[in-house]
Parts: structure tokens; sequence; C-alpha cells
């Protein structure tokens, strides 16, 4: 057997039983702001987190305003399962137009419930 490759249809293989949500399936299919932003531009911040549990790694960049302090530009790569990628895009669309604290005040508990993520995947969000 082969490596295990993801797609809406294996999704479910990994999650036996558990039918993705819609939009964990549209994040993953076209995931909105992949890429990269020049890291030594002054007003880009580059972050990297990973989850041990599974080795998802994922790579956030955002440009803040100086003048309004919002961010106004998001990108990521992240390197894991459906449900990992599906967080990430589904996070960037969230945080634009948000200041930092806004933006650091969202709990991975919310993307979770926002994306229908089931207990098993919320390292995921």
């Amino acid at each position: 057997m082969g490596p295990l490759t993801y797609s809406p249809r294996n999704i479910r293989l990994y999650i036996p039983n558990i039918p993705p949500h819609p939009q964990v399936i549209d994040h993953y299919e076209h995931p909105r702001n992949v890429g990269s932003l020049p890291k030594n531009d002054p007003d880009v911040g580059t972050g990297l987190v990973g989850a041990p549990a599974c080795g998802d790694v994922m790579k956030l960049q955002i440009r803040v305003d100086e003048t309004t302090g919002k961010i106004t530009e998001v990108k990521f790569k992240t390197f894991g399962c459906g449900s990992a990628i599906a967080s990430s895009s589904f996070m960037t669309e969230r945080v634009r137009g948000m200041t930092l604290d806004e933006a650091g005040g969202i709990k991975n508990t919310e993307i979770a419930k926002e994306l229908c993520l089931p207990p098993v995947k919320m390292h995921c969000s």
C-alpha cells in the first residue's frame, strides 16, 4: 500500500465514521492566502508553530499597517492533515482587518467550533 494522500474522500479515513464539515472540505480544496510575504519587510511578522501530537507545522505571516495597527495581509504554509490546512486557511480570513490584540484573542477552540472539528482534531485548529 502506498503513502496516504489527503483528499475530501480520504479525510474520512483519518477520522473514521465522521464525515468532514463542508467548510473543512472547502478550505482544504480551496485554501485561501497560501504563500509567503517578504520576511525582511519591516511591517511583516512571521510565526512558526507545530503540533507534536501529529507533526503538523504551520508558518504564518502577517503584514500590519503602522498607522492603523491592523492586519492588512496574511499568508500561511501548512504541512499537515486536511483539518490543519483548513484551520489555517479559515484563520487567515478571520484575522484580516483585526488588530494584533484582537487576533491574539482568538482561541483554537473557536476555530474548531466554527469548522465543527471533532475533539480528536482539536490540536489541528
